[in-house]
């Protein structure tokens, strides 16, 4: 299901399906990763940010998580991941392993 601009006023008076309301929430989860890693988590050719579109859900959950616990060194990832609990985590993990490379 596709959102529209015209939808969001719809989510906030709660007025979608809670299918909708899931799926707008875990796309907004997914819109934070957006700025490194690029809309929908494909980034420019030759960037040495990596994408993650399509990265396998288990493998991507668990970077997170080493994100998160600093078991992974990281620049900003490791404050980033910090802020996220575990069941967001895994909703971004899900979000980006069904999007297309």
């Amino acid at each position: 299901m596709k959102l529209s601009w015209f939808v969001l006023p719809l989510a906030a008076a709660g007025a979608l399906p809670a299918q909708a309301q899931d799926l707008l929430y875990t796309r907004s989860l997914a819109a934070t990763c957006a700025n490194c890693h690029g809309t929908e988590g494909r980034t420019v050719p030759g960037s040495e940010v990596p994408a993650i579109a399509g990265m396998p859900r288990e493998y991507m959950l668990r970077q997170l998580q080493a994100f998160r616990d600093g078991s992974r060194p990281a620049t900003v990832m490791h404050q980033i991941a910090k802020g996220f609990s575990e069941q967001q985590l895994e909703q971004i993990a899900t979000y980006f392993a069904a999007a297309k490379q």
